[in-house]
């Protein structure tokens, strides 16, 4: 598999930029082009006001600002390219402008480097065709702002090899994206369904139905999301908007630009927005609005889904994390019922006169939250759920449950590697869990998911086979208390761990307390879960609770069989580290709790601050 350390970023404008940034906040050494020197100094000062603005705001250090501007640098020929690994375009949406890049960088890139388009709408296979070698080209479709928005697209050609595409997952991790896999198709998941919306929201105001600020209103209530579709286009430019659909037109009558859409891009201006509030519009209005707005959405995700551009679940995620929906388009269609989806999937057939798609109904509307491959002798295990942290759920619990029964229960199975996707391992339990049950005083359905989750994190630690916990983030409650389970933890560097329940005062309810201190010990036990302390990958190795510190390159080899799992040893505890063990192992926290209660009761009698003893 290609090793990617070397980026080249063509395009020094806001997307560009702003992926430049991005990858050198992650360690890569980019290069940002463009054709034209003041084009790359705009876009490298644009970074270095971002990152500045940063640390003003406490997100970065100085230091940390001086070593990511240390892994980026600039320049206006295409030629000094020849290093990188990996090659991103990130120009205009201009088919021909595209293509002629490509053939470009076709003589520049190395034998086995890879280059990868960023464009939101043509075809991968089309622009690959500009290249020489073809099968070393992909789609990578990042979301704005790249910076920050973890969303990438993942868009292979018909002739990108395997290997090319694990490359562009590879990196994908290594760069800090959730990325969804995709079928070439114009307009990919996202934007097939996204662009369209806005589309539509025009058309509403278009006939008259309502006014921009009404539609916005009424979709920020629907939708669950901070800015309607007018605001969004003014947000991310109304060109945009219409050039993405003008290229969608080939679906169908449903997908044709509105002909005010049109005229607004020509003419360069964003929507001019009066404020409006749903509760103040007249139902029938609402209803109009609403019918059309979810109408489009559940029309276009059911072709996708019929298509097989993407599974609900990656459909489902890019909604949510790259368009920050609160639900995404399965999770609306599962909320209105198929017979809710079916009567406004048949509103929007009969009204842009196109076929009903037959993939409306639950059984297309299912979701794995955790995921399971299989490679010879292993089975990787993974709680993909990165849009909702992979929190244990009762969905999640369950496919937990039988993802490890698959690979307990087959033979050709010798080592289980448990890990997740995004940022965090487990980041905990799903807390609206508990807060809905014990609204409605449900207790025991709480005590039926607790008692479920114990049967299924003691097959996991009593497993026959090998079970290697891999921490790729945030291990925090539950998600510690799976880790335990296993044989062996391994952590990525970024990996965090703790056991916050005791901030909502409660203790761990998995086997925390009794799986923890007999892999660290009771004084280092008691210690993490009365304090709720955040330990970094480095901390929890030296107190034992980690094995090993690995990269994503070594547990690639792991599963592939090139590299062997680390063996557990017994480490000396440094000297900070034994000193807390030893104070917690002797100490009574309910004694002490009451020594400082008692003393924050009369320090406020007396009329000083107690903050002292908070510590």
């Amino acid at each position: 598999m290609k090793n990617i350390r070397t980026v080249g970023v063509v395009g020094a404008g806001t997307m560009g930029a702003a992926l430049a940034q991005k990858f050198a906040q992650e360690g890569f050494e980019v290069i940002l082009a463009d054709r034209a020197k003041n084009f790359v100094e705009k876009g490298l000062n644009n970074i270095r006001i971002t990152l500045e603005d940063g640390v003003t705001k406490n997100v970065f250090s100085k230091q940390q600002v001086d070593t990511f501007l240390s892994h980026l640098k600039g320049t206006d020929s295409l030629d000094d390219l020849k290093v990188c690994d990996l090659v991103i375009e990130a120009i205009f949406e201009d088919l021909q402008a595209k293509k002629d890049l490509f053939s470009s960088l076709s003589s520049i890139v190395s034998s086995d480097g890879i280059v990868a388009t960023n464009t939101s709408s043509f075809s991968v296979t089309e622009l690959a065709a500009s290249m020489v070698n073809p099968e070393r080209f992909i789609g990578l479709h990042f979301f704005y702002h790249a910076a920050k928005n973890r969303l990438v697209e993942i868009i292979p050609g018909e002739k990108t090899t395997s290997e090319t595409l694990q490359a562009a997952r590879l990196f994908s991790v290594l760069a800090g994206k959730d990325a969804i896999d995709c079928t070439d198709t114009y307009g990919f998941a996202v934007n097939r369904f996204f662009v369209p919306w806005l589309n539509e929201s025009v058309k509403l105001l278009q006939e008259g139905i309502a006014t921009k600020s009404e539609i916005d209103a009424v979709c920020m209530k629907v939708f669950g999301i901070g800015m309607g579709p007018f605001a969004l286009m003014n947000a991310t430019g109304v060109p945009i908007a219409y050039h993405a659909e003008k290229t969608l037109e080939v679906f169908g009558k449903l997908y044709e630009v509105a002909s005010l859409l049109k005229s607004q891009a020509e003419a360069a201006k964003p929507w001019e927005i009066e404020p409006a509030t749903a509760d103040t519009i007249e139902s029938k209005k609402v209803k109009l609005i609403s019918d059309r707005m979810l109408g489009v959405v559940f029309y276009v995700c059911s072709q996708i889904l019929e298509e097989k551009v993407s599974s609900a679940i990656h459909l489902n995620r890019g909604a949510k994390i790259g368009l920050r929906w609160k639900k995404g388009p399965v999770d609306l269609m599962k909320s209105a019922g198929e017979t809710e989806v079916i009567r406004l999937v048949t509103l929007m057939s009969e009204l842009y006169q196109m076929r009903i798609p037959s993939s409306v109904g639950k059984k297309f509307w299912q979701m794995e939250s955790v995921t399971i491959k299989k490679n010879k002798s292993v089975a990787v295990i993974t709680m993909d759920e990165p849009e909702n942290m992979n929190a244990l759920s009762e969905e999640t619990m369950q496919g937990l449950s039988e993802k490890y029964a698959e690979a307990d229960n087959d033979p050709t199975i010798e080592t289980i590697f448990i890990t997740g996707s995004g940022k965090a391992f487990v980041a905990g339990a799903d807390i609206k869990f508990f807060v809905r049950n014990i609204k409605t005083g449900k207790i025991s359905d709480i005590e039926t998911f607790t008692a479920f989750g114990q049967d299924v994190f003691n097959r996991i630690d009593r497993s026959n086979k090998k079970v290697v916990a891999i921490v790729n983030g945030m291990a925090l409650g539950g998600g510690l208390e799976l880790a335990l389970c296993a044989d062996r933890i391994l952590a990525f560097p970024k990996a965090q761990f703790a056991f916050p329940e005791t901030g909502i005062g409660i203790y761990p309810g998995l086997g925390g307390t009794q799986r923890s201190a007999a892999k660290i010990g009771q004084g280092l036990s008691k210690y993490l879960i009365h304090t709720g302390k955040m330990l970094n990958a480095k901390d929890a190795e030296e107190i034992g609770l980690v094995d090993k510190i690995i990269t994503v390159e070594d547990f690639m080899e792991m599963v592939e069989g090139k590299k062997q799992v680390p063996a557990s040893s017994e480490k000396a505890l440094p000297g900070k580290w034994s000193m807390i063990k030893d104070f917690s192992k002797t100490i009574h926290f309910r004694r002490l709790l009451r020594k400082i209660f008692r003393q924050c009761t009369s320090g406020r009698r007396s009329g000083k601050n107690c903050k002292d003893h908070r510590s």
